[in-house]
């Protein structure tokens, strides 16, 4: 492991991935990557509810790790591989709580709320079909919703105070050799200094995906009832 994310989900840690892949520290672990490969969401409800602390093989191929569920343990992780460079991504609060709101914990708060009858369906044919898949919610639960923010997603003042003080907690913590605070807004010339490579040739990445949000959650469900995974 030679870079941990330490900043929150909707910070541009989707695009930090690409950038940290490009420049030659991937494969990075993102929440992407549980959506993609099911099987790992056990591995981090163990984490989550207190099973397993088994970070090597947890990360086993990955060069890097961005987003939550990973930013939710920075802190044991930066002391578990003391050699890896700490990248804080950060946000306007106001406008990282608006992309929050509107896609994580939207989610988050939907799985509270009774289901509609076609909502059932579709959980119970996930469950059958791809039953890592089915455990995200509680994986997500256990080791976001409610380990950082005790389960008080609707609550505006409540997620905006632990968001400013997880920064602070973070600028606190890892020495400032060893950190970087990084808007990804600021492109590749902060980051690779930090890093030590050379800048690209090719504009920083751009995956801002909070529009396809939803419709990429219901594409997902399809193909897991589809093709079984």
């Amino acid at each position: 492991m030679k870079v941990i994310g330490a900043g929150f989900g909707r910070t541009g840690t989707r695009s930090l991935k690409a950038a940290l892949e490009q420049l030659g520290f991937g494969p990075c672990h993102h929440m992407s990557t549980l959506i993609a490969e099911p099987y790992r969401i056990r591995h981090w409800l163990d984490v989550g509810e207190g099973r397993s602390r088994d970070w090597d093989a947890l990360f086993a191929g990955f060069g890097s790790a961005v987003d939550w569920p990973a930013a939710a343990y920075w802190r044991e992780l930066a002391a578990h591989y003391p050699e890896a460079k700490v990248v804080l991504t950060v946000r306007d609060p106001e406008r990282w709580y608006e992309s929050v709101s509107g896609t994580i914990f939207a989610s988050a708060l939907a799985e509270r709320r009774p289901l509609p009858p076609h909502r059932r369906l579709v959980r119970r044919l996930v469950s059958r079909r791809a039953p890592d898949f089915a455990l995200y919610p509680r994986m997500a639960g256990a080791t976001v919703m409610d380990r950082v923010f005790d389960g008080r997603v609707d609550d505006k003042a409540h997620v905006l105070e632990v968001y400013g003080r997880h920064q602070a907690e973070v600028r606190a913590a890892i020495p400032t050799d060893r950190l970087l605070v990084f808007d990804v807004r600021d492109g590749w010339a902060p980051l690779c200094a930090f890093l030590g490579v050379p800048v690209p040739p090719e504009p920083f990445p751009q995956a801002n995906e909070r529009a396809a949000w939803h419709g990429k959650r219901s594409r997902t469900r399809l193909r897991l009832i589809l093709r079984g995974r």
